[in-house]
């Protein structure tokens, strides 16, 4: 079993950064593939990143392409979401999430965190 803990949310104005990150417990971390979701107030959850066990595999939404960078270290139990260039759009509940394959969709993920909030102005 995996706990997720995100952190990094705020308020930010667009056009700025954020780095989001996800704190894993446990000792089987490298062998799960982590995911990004975003949820905005009346939408449903969207795939923004995942990233695979070793991290040399990488997918994004075609929405933060270009924009956001997902990585993970797995000596800390933790992944990681850059996020440059942010617009209004961007505004939702950020989850990390592990799965033992790599996918897109929420629902083929195990685990999920709590989420955080990002919010930018604009």
């Amino acid at each position: 079993q995996v706990q997720l803990v995100e952190s990094g949310g705020g308020l930010v104005q667009a056009g700025g950064s954020l780095r989001l990150s996800c704190a894993a417990s446990g000792r089987t971390f490298n062998s799960y593939n982590m995911g990004w979701f975003r949820q905005a107030p009346g939408k449903e959850r969207e795939f923004v990143a995942a990233i695979n066990r070793s991290g040399g595999v990488t997918s994004y939404a075609d929405s933060v392409k270009g924009r956001f960078t997902i990585s993970r270290d797995n000596a800390k139990n933790t992944v990681h979401l850059q996020m440059n260039s942010l617009k209004p759009e961007d505004t939702a509940v950020y989850y990390c999430a592990a799965a033992r394959g790599y996918y897109q969709r929420a629902n083929d993920y195990d685990y999920w965190g709590q989420g955080t909030q990002v919010t930018v102005s604009s």
